[in-house]
């Protein structure tokens, strides 16, 4: 993976996550895990080092945009009142 460089992290409360996994189901689930909390940047694909078993993917975090998850999800539908 590319160094850190201190642009990355400007101000307090970003971070920037490597993650390592042996698929990409399980770094893209966790990705989703995380992107469900805080403000990520997400990423569509992995990438492989070569010669090396697993995948990896680099995320950019933003702990200041809390995201609230009842707001983001719809309202049950209601069928007649």
């Amino acid at each position: 993976m590319d160094p850190i460089r201190e642009a990355h992290l400007s101000e307090p409360g970003l971070l920037v996550i490597d993650v390592a996994g042996s698929d990409d189901a399980t770094v893209l689930a966790f990705q989703t895990a995380i992107a469900r909390t805080w403000g990520t940047s997400t990423a569509e694909r992995t990438t492989r080092d070569p010669g090396q078993p697993g995948v990896r993917l680099r995320m950019y975090t933003d702990l200041r945009q809390i995201l609230d998850e009842e707001a983001s999800s719809p309202e049950p539908a209601s069928f007649g009142t």
